[in-house]
């Protein structure tokens, strides 16, 4: 076993996923500090070319899996094709972005392999007394961060939260080595026939450069219109808490936290949202934050850039009618 530390390149439709290239970044920083590799793991139909972009991202070594019947994600060819990746070049740890299929490829693996899987981790480390990775996540209802290190089971594996880490810089023409790892089509045992889109399968907070989000302040669905129309006229995408998605005002792909998405806007507006741990677990890393609450001592505005205390009912409306009469 080599002590590499390898990323799992997630694509779709021929372009990668920004999770696997933020998590090459913090590969590169593990593998330095370990005077060791990053390896780029890519499975799909037709994803060769997709090397060299994990190569120009900080990848040393790229090793690829194509197939016609890999062209559509699937639990069984997935699993299959990484784990004999594993089995032939067997790396010391692997990043795996807590995406939907990430959360469902990365179990599979971890229990083909034996080995064990810590979940939804916001930080990555070195522990300095046994050189094994440091996972670190939020535990108990996000009120304590835990760290843990696997000794015993190899690779050492983790799913990480999108937006947690940055982008690196992209090099230019820089190269490194390319291994294919063959897939025979009988290790496939299941067939994707048909995908059906969902009604709000097109959102994707993830990279919303604006998000406009509500909490259980809008009081009603009535009034939680208001959030839809402020991120409309702002070219935004709407964001919401927990208790949203519970009162069924907005489904779970808009939900922002702990339990929803974890999203790196430039602006993030937070109305009527109180600043739970669980939802700011989701959204401290915009670049600017935006609350309006009627409570002076709501815990958001301890993470704002600028906090306005004031009726999100009646702030809304101003400010919709102030952005259009700049725009007129």
């Amino acid at each position: 076993m080599n002590k590499n530390i390898w990323v799992y390149l997630e694509q779709t439709d021929g372009v990668l996923k920004s999770v696997g290239i933020e998590l090459l970044g913090q590969a590169r920083i593990l593998a330095d500090g370990l005077n060791q590799k990053v390896g780029a793991v890519i499975i799909g139909s037709n994803v060769k070319a997709l090397a060299q972009d994990a190569f120009e991202y900080g990848a040393d070594i790229v090793y690829y899996t194509e197939a016609a019947e890999l062209d559509q994600y699937n639990t069984d060819g997935y699993t299959t094709a990484f784990c004999n990746a594993i089995k032939a070049h067997p790396p010391i740890a692997i990043l795996i972005g807590a995406s939907p299929n990430g959360r469902d490829l990365g179990p599979r693996i971890a229990g083909r392999m034996e080995t064990g899987l810590c979940a939804d981790c916001t930080e990555l480390g070195i522990d300095e007394a046994t050189n094994l990775i440091a996972w670190t996540r939020p535990a108990m209802g996000g009120n304590i961060m835990a760290t843990i290190l696997c000794p015993k089971h190899f690779p050492q594996m983790g799913t990480v939260r999108p937006n947690v880490f940055k982008k690196p810089e992209r090099q230019s023409g820089r190269t490194g080595e390319l291994v294919e790892i063959a897939l025979g089509t009988a290790d496939i045992r299941t067939k994707i026939l048909e995908i059906i889109a969902r009604g709000d399968s097109g959102v994707n907070i993830e990279d919303a450069e604006i998000i406009v989000a509500g909490g259980r302040g809008m009081q009603n669905e009535t009034n939680f219109k208001l959030i839809e129309e402020l991120a409309a006229v702002l070219g935004g995408t709407v964001g919401v808490s927990r208790a949203v998605v519970e009162a069924g005002w907005k489904p779970v792909q808009h939900q922002v936290g702990q339990t929803g998405k974890t999203v790196a806007p430039k602006i993030y507006f937070a109305f009527g949202i109180s600043g739970a741990i669980q939802h700011l677990a989701g959204m401290t890393s915009a670049d600017k934050i935006i609350a309006v609450n009627k409570d002076p001592d709501a815990p958001i505005f301890k993470v704002a850039d600028y906090s306005v205390v004031a009726d999100a009912m009646e702030f809304i409306p101003a400010f919709i009618s102030s952005i259009k009469t700049q725009k007129a």
